[in-house]
């Protein structure tokens, strides 16, 4: 069990008066961590891109599959999961703890929203361990120096980013951060890395709307602006691909459809 939220910190100040992205996710996905200014900027973005629920589900499946596999054929036992989101259904530490319970996670977010509901990541096997840091993206250094008290960083590691590069300007150099954090790691970690891309005019139309009521833009990139965070790295097959169809389950109707945000899963040599 990792250490709960400071209870001495400053009271969480949530803003309702504006759309914000963990709230609008949570829609997407059916959940209920949300307000009225969140639904109404879901349900624009929906008209003007109705394909973002499925999206929204492919990146939860993603998620799940990518870290089966993680904990399962490659064997790593602790996961860095940055920009955590609000808690969901088979959060990473429930999936990874799924397949082997002695597995420690840290989930890294600087929302204050996902803070409020940090206790709900906070479960975990009694063999393992799982943490919550308040941490920006921008300081790989804090993130990493703070995740040693729950993870052996001599040791590998899955990093887990999904979605969250996409709140990141070029002008800050997102690149630039995933490889500080990559540094921090040694090799025979893993990068799992997904953000949605700008393929679709609709999509992208979408976006611009989203980012006119106030809420924090989103930065849409072309998957060859993805593919520069593998750079360096082992791909995983099937490579950079939409989430939908990185080593997808196979059922009745074939494979699922491809939908706009892509990711893949890299090894650190």
């Amino acid at each position: 069990m990792g250490n709960p939220p400071d209870p001495g910190q400053r009271p969480v100040e949530l803003d309702t008066g504006k759309p914000h992205s963990a709230r609008v996710w949570n829609y997407w996905l059916g959940g209920k961590d949300n307000y009225p200014v969140d639904r109404e900027a879901a349900e624009r973005f929906l008209e003007t891109y109705p394909g973002m629920a499925d999206v929204a589900r492919a990146v939860r499946h993603f998620l799940a599959r990518t870290v089966r596999h993680l904990a399962g054929e490659v064997g790593i036992r602790q996961f860095l999961d940055v920009g955590t989101g609000l808690p969901t259904v088979d959060n990473t530490h429930e999936v990874a703890q799924r397949v082997a319970p002695e597995s420690r996670i840290v989930y890294v977010d600087n929302d204050p929203l996902v803070l409020v509901h940090a206790r709900a990541l906070l479960t975990s096997t009694p063999g393992g361990a799982t943490d919550y840091i308040a941490a920006d993206v921008r300081d790989p250094d804090a993130i990493l120096r703070r995740a040693r008290d729950t993870l052996d960083l001599d040791r590998p590691v899955a990093l887990m980013m999904l979605g969250v590069m996409g709140h990141i300007a070029d002008e800050e150099d997102p690149w630039s951060i995933v490889r500080r954090l990559l540094d921090g790691l040694p090799p025979g970690s893993h990068l799992t890395l997904s953000d949605g891309t700008d393929v679709s005019g609709e999509r992208v139309a979408a976006h611009e709307r989203y980012s006119e009521t106030g809420a924090v833009p989103y930065h849409l990139r072309a998957p060859e602006q993805i593919g520069r965070y593998f750079e360096g790295l082992e791909l995983l097959e099937p490579g950079l691909v939409p989430v939908s169809r990185w080593r997808p389950e196979h059922g009745p109707f074939g494979d699922p459809p491809a939908v706009t945000t892509f990711g893949a899963v890299a090894r650190k040599p």
